[in-house]
């Protein structure tokens, strides 16, 4: 049986899987959603040895682990595949923020994406953590949609954007897929050819979970279609 650990990404949490999860599990494969931490001063490293630990948990069942990071979790899939490649069967990226040894989130985004989250948290209390944007930012139009998205969004870390990833070499030795929504917000398409992911286009929003989670989970299922 494949075990998907499905990581959520930047200002989420786990529920960000939720229209997703039932599909996959109606094909038969099993299904684990992290919850990363977003509270006091934690960084990337502390997400990354989040999900290590459950890789760690996950490793005495049978079957592969295909760990999926959406956006800003697509550099913690990749670091805390790196820490236990031996673990990982597969790393798939859903618009994922992905680079090599000593780049942060920072390092791979456009300048004025860097300004505005910088201004946004130095305009926080304590100046630690950036607030979430609108939900319309995430491609969430539907109404009632955006009203859930916009109560459940929480802030984020600015370590989390700031903390360089750290890479042995090890993640390169593992097969890996980058999706990419069309039409595009950043260059995610560029960044998983960077890494040498083979990529894949799917029509729809950044939270493409959301708005289109029939579709995602049958690429995920057609990647890897289980025993």
């Amino acid at each position: 049986m494949t075990t998907f650990v499905l990581v959520h990404g930047a200002w989420y949490g786990p529920w960000a899987w939720e229209r997703v999860t039932p599909f996959l599990r109606e094909a038969g494969a099993r299904t684990v959603t992290p919850t990363l931490t977003l509270e006091g001063d934690a960084g990337l490293d502390t997400h990354v040895q989040e999900l290590v630990t459950v890789l760690e948990e996950e490793a005495a069942g049978d079957g592969e682990v295909v760990l999926v990071g959406h956006s800003y979790a697509g550099l913690v899939v990749r670091q805390a595949a790196d820490q236990r490649p031996g673990l990982v069967g597969h790393i798939v990226m859903i618009d994922g923020w992905a680079g090599g040894d000593g780049e942060s989130l920072f390092s791979l985004a456009p300048d004025a994406f860097v300004t505005a989250i910088s201004r946004s948290a130095r305009a926080s209390a304590g100046g630690r953590h950036v607030p979430a944007p609108r939900p319309e930012r995430f491609g969430v139009t539907d109404p009632e949609d955006a009203r859930l998205l916009a109560r459940r969004l929480r802030p984020q870390p600015l370590r989390t954007f700031t903390e360089a990833t750290r890479l042995s070499g090890a993640v390169d030795r593992i097969p890996g897929t980058a999706i990419f929504c069309h039409p595009p917000t950043f260059p995610f398409e560029q960044f998983g050819k960077a890494v040498g992911y083979r990529t894949l286009a799917l029509d729809g929003p950044h939270d493409v979970m959301s708005t289109h989670p029939r579709e995602v989970a049958r690429l995920l299922r057609d990647l890897h279609p289980g025993r």
